[in-house]
């Protein structure tokens, strides 16, 4: 069985950096590719535009997303991808620095499958990172794809 490819939508280039380093840091090889915006996650994996090319850009395994995106917000981005029935498979990680009630009652009726808080410090980042790859990546059996 091949790594799980991971799409992070991230549009800050610090928490970009911090989570690559931190996915180096505990060992994962996993393919991570990124989105800056919400638009263009849903490019990604839906194969649109510069996206066309699977064997470049396959459809990912798993789905970290921030929630504030310029454009099309995280909420937006994880809502298209749960009410099509293409998509609704590929677990979404809100990966996110907001504690908002608010926000984390609209994910969960969105139907994301986790939701995370960044901690600020960087050693504690690398044990939610290790947490990620322990869980998401190892012991989760996850849904056959519905997207080629």
């Amino acid at each position: 069985m091949s790594a799980a490819v991971i799409l992070l939508v991230e549009d800050n280039v610090m928490d970009i950096e911090l989570t690559l380093d931190a996915f180096a840091q505990v060992g994962l090889k996993n393919t991570i590719n990124v989105a800056r915006t919400g638009e263009e996650a849903l490019n990604y994996i839906y194969g649109k535009g510069k996206f066309a090319d699977r064997k470049s850009f396959p459809t990912p395994d798993l789905v970290l997303l921030d929630l504030k995106l310029p454009g099309i917000s995280g909420h937006e981005v994880l809502s298209e991808l749960k009410n099509d029935e293409r998509t609704r498979r590929i677990p979404v990680i809100v990966l996110t620095s907001s504690h908002e009630e608010g926000d984390r009652a609209v994910c969960y009726n969105n139907g994301v499958n986790s939701y995370l808080v960044k901690p600020i410090d960087f050693g504690e980042f690398v044990k939610v990172v290790r947490a990620i790859g322990d869980y998401w990546l190892t012991l989760n059996v996850g849904p056959p794809k519905l997207i080629r």
